[in-house]
């Protein structure tokens, strides 16, 4: 049975992607700061470390005995300038060298798709901090999926499609089950490995 951490496990599509994970077999660890944000449906199906994703010792306690990472770390429509999810990803590559691991999956965005002065402003913060957390997982050296959604919808699964390098432009929005059960299914295709991939549902 293979062991995944999650980084962002209790947000709207860590919590999908955690779920989904239980579901396939996998045995889940979540590093978190507190554990009231954990829901209650998985809170004793989990592991839970304490701790927080800039500190790069708790990242260390987390990957320790993991086969495979997922990133979906987010702010939680805070949308002022931050380096805190560009530091733990950097904890995090850290970490998973140390650890030999090299296996991940990390949610960004479809605005890198787009040049910088084509984003809405109101996201121009957040684009810069995903823009640092891309250029940082393309170099890492690890087998990394960065997955680049638009919209995340609250709706049910339907079909939807994928491509690299670019959205697959069917529609502007996914549904964050879809989303969060291709964070982990994409750790177990050696086809999506150290590739950047958009995605969208097909309407």
């Amino acid at each position: 049975m293979q062991k995944i951490v999650f980084f962002g496990g209790t947000g709207m599509t860590g919590q999908c992607a955690v779920r989904y994970a239980l579901q396939k077999g996998l045995t889940v660890r979540l590093l978190v700061r507190s554990e009231t944000t954990v829901p209650e449906d998985f809170k004793e199906k989990v592991e839970l470390v304490k701790g927080d994703v800039t500190n790069v010792q708790d990242v260390k306690k987390a990957v320790a005995g993991q086969d495979l990472v997922c990133v979906v770390l987010g702010t939680r429509n805070d949308l002022k300038p931050t380096t805190a999810m560009s530091d733990g990803m950097t904890n995090i590559i850290t970490a998973m060298k140390e650890a030999s691991l090299e296996t991940f999956s990390v949610c960004l965005s479809s605005f890198l798709f787009m040049e910088p002065d084509k984003v809405p402003a109101i996201f121009v913060n957040i684009n810069g901090e995903h823009r640092r957390m891309l250029e940082m997982v393309k170099g890492c050296g690890l087998k990394f999926r960065a997955v680049l959604p638009p919209h995340i919808a609250d709706e049910p699964q339907e079909k939807f499609a994928t491509a690299y390098d670019k959205s697959p432009g069917h529609s502007r929005s996914i549904s964050k089950l879809d989303l969060g059960q291709f964070l982990v299914d994409s750790l177990f295709d050696e086809a999506h490995s150290s590739k950047v991939i958009g995605i969208c549902t097909i309407k």
